[in-house]
């Protein structure tokens, strides 16, 4: 069934866990995504992002999310990642996302408040949650952009706008790394998750080393996206070995999502979540 994620990611924030986000690029890697949920008995987020649009388009991606989101044994959350269009965002919410996310991440502070409120103002009166970003989670390159949250912009930002929850830069980028796993800034994590009463979101999460990631789930992340290491296990699986049917190299793929996916359960210790189905 599809739900809310505030009950969800709010438990996630009271006891020191976090749930796993994961973005799916068509019927296979959705299916492993929720397989792997409902082995474990947790709830699960599926998330498509605007960049995803040249693959797969939000009807498409929409149609997969509500058919296997109704069948699913678990609550499935359905989210519009990174979505940069204000008026995408708010056809994802009336077309039946049940969470979305603006990203005005890269505008100065005023246009990312002005267009995160609208956002937020459309979202709830149609009973969805909205997620926003402050400060800047870039992408591993030679000359990355990231820009770590400013702890009193932060707590500005979500009093001015009345977002849900708020994707945080501590030090994690999008995509690939090139020189091993990144150094989190944990004190600026402990002090936004004082400074704020809301949950905090980490993107860039594939490849960020298991043990930075727990610790971020400690200190108050409740959610953390993960992508890239979902699409390269299911390419690596294809890579292993020769297969007869492309049915069998698809089996092979889902494995690998499935199983990857409930590592990451375990590293956020999602199990901590009190309510398993």
């Amino acid at each position: 069934m599809l739900v809310s994620s505030k009950i969800y990611l709010q438990d996630a924030r009271e006891n020191h866990y976090a749930f796993p986000h994961f973005n799916y690029w068509d019927s296979n890697s959705i299916r492993a995504e929720i397989a792997a949920a409902e082995e474990l008995k947790l709830p699960v987020i599926l998330a498509w992002a605007e960049k995803h649009s040249p693959e797969i388009g939000m009807e498409d991606a929409l149609g997969l999310g509500k058919f296997f989101g109704a069948r699913a044994k678990v609550p499935v959350i359905l989210h519009l990642d990174h979505g940069v269009t204000p008026e995408l965002v708010k056809k994802g919410v009336d077309e039946g996302f049940t969470s979305v996310m603006i990203d005005a991440s890269d505008k100065d502070f005023d246009t990312n408040v002005a267009t995160t409120k609208d956002i937020v103002e459309y979202a709830h009166a149609r009973g969805v949650v909205v997620e926003a970003e402050i400060g800047h989670v870039g992408t591993n390159s030679t000359e990355d952009d990231s820009k770590y949250t400013e702890v009193d912009a932060a707590k500005k930002f979500a009093e001015e706008t009345g977002v849900d929850s708020l994707a945080v830069s501590i030090g994690t980028s999008h995509g690939v790394y090139q020189t091993g796993t990144p150094k989190l800034n944990f004190d600026r994590l402990s002090e936004l998750r004082e400074a704020l009463n809301i949950p905090l979101v980490l993107h860039g999460g594939s490849s960020s080393g298991d043990e930075n990631l727990r610790k971020a789930a400690e200190l108050g992340i409740t959610k953390a996206n993960i992508y890239t290491d979902l699409a390269m296990a299911s390419l690596h699986a294809t890579q292993k070995e020769k297969f007869d049917t492309e049915p069998d190299m698809a089996a092979a793929q889902r494995k690998a999502i499935k199983d990857l996916s409930e590592h990451y359960y375990d590293v956020f210790e999602t199990n901590n979540y009190q309510y398993r189905i």
